[in-house]
């Protein structure tokens, strides 16, 4: 079932169809076996901004998918041995943070993907299925696996072109906070910069036949119609941070009015 579903994944990114992915940074997996039951097309993982470890992931990763749905990690930075270690852990893709370049790109697909598209080793472990399906996860990889890589700085939107030219992006995510710091100003989400630059990717993203994804905060269906409105195939919804975060933030309001 799962390539299967890796390859329908990525066929979603390639041909810009809506994807759904929801976004945990904690790491018990009943949040992972909750959000898997909403139907989306998959789960990320934060690593990048969270103390989610190896073990705590390799759990989430097997939570999400004996609930049917595919399972993405974020990594925390350009980093081999992570990449390997997920993807042995049964990850079926990788999100990478902040690229900026055509050659981090290149440096990436070496470490996803094994020869001889690239520099992967082989070895035998959860992803595998210990080595009962070692034969059919090698030979398949390479073909349905997805790289989706961040774009979160001016510099990787002037190269946006170079990035996307790589056969083995699947899509690109933009993150507006961060780009919207690297642009000089910081939290302003709605400042025509930081607009026009998201356009600039958006577009390439078209132009490429690639998906082009979002984070949406506060999802509802005014909203989401918004994000594909502007030419984003796919979001993002919440995460459990923000899950409680909202929740946190109504109860405290409700509690005063209550006193």
């Amino acid at each position: 079932m799962l390539p299967e579903k890796r390859a329908c994944l990525k066929q979603k990114l390639r041909n810009r169809e809506k994807v759904f992915a929801a976004w945990t940074s904690i790491s018990h997996p009943s949040i992972t076996e909750i959000f898997s039951r909403a139907g989306v097309d998959f789960i990320g993982i934060d690593i990048e901004h969270s103390t989610i470890s190896q073990e705590q992931s390799q759990r989430i990763i097997a939570a999400s998918q004996a609930s049917g749905t595919l399972c993405l990690p974020r990594i925390s930075s350009h980093n081999m041995e992570m990449i390997k270690r997920l993807l042995d852990s049964g990850a079926d893709g990788i999100i990478v943070p902040m690229v900026s370049t055509g050659e981090e790109v290149e440096q990436l697909v070496s470490w996803c993907k094994y020869p001889p598209i690239g520099c992967r080793s082989f070895g035998i472990s959860r992803g595998q299925g210990y080595g009962f399906d070692f034969d059919e996860y090698t030979s398949t990889w390479n073909d349905i696996s997805s790289l989706i890589v961040q774009i979160e700085s001016i510099e990787g939107v002037k190269n946006i072109d170079a990035i996307l030219a790589n056969e083995d992006v699947d899509g690109v995510m933009i993150g507006p906070y961060d780009l919207s710091g690297s642009l000089g100003v910081p939290g302003q989400l709605e400042h025509p910069t930081v607009i026009e630059a998201a356009n600039k990717v958006i577009r390439a993203c078209a132009d490429s036949g690639k998906g082009c994804g979002t984070h949406v905060i506060e999802p509802d269906v005014e909203g989401l119609q918004g994000v594909f409105e502007a030419g984003y195939t796919f979001v993002v919804l919440a995460s459990d941070v923000f899950v409680l975060w909202k929740w946190s933030a109504r109860m405290d309001k409700l509690i005063e009015s209550a006193k």
